[in-house]
């Protein structure tokens, strides 16, 4: 449900960084932007620059375990649990 009022601050961080992979659209939306991405993206600068994070992308805010593992080559695994 998005904020009824823009965020600010470490909510805004947070908001921001719950709805990064959806892209930067509907995280201005669900922060309480609408659809004004400029205003989003400097107040999420600010709020950065303020807790001491360095981020240039929205991207940079989705943890490192979140993101899918992209490796290439073959799974090799057992064909059901039981067969360890």
């Amino acid at each position: 449900m998005p904020s009824n009022t823009p965020l600010q601050g470490t909510d805004l961080v947070d908001c921001a960084r719950a709805n990064a992979k959806q892209g930067i659209e509907t995280a201005a939306y669900q922060c309480g932007y609408g659809e004004d991405v400029n205003a989003f993206a400097k107040a999420l600068k600010t709020a950065c620059e303020q807790m001491n994070l360095q981020v240039k992308e929205l991207s940079e805010l989705i943890d490192e375990q979140e993101m899918p593992l992209q490796l290439g080559g073959e799974v090799v695994a057992p064909d059901t649990p039981s067969e360890l």
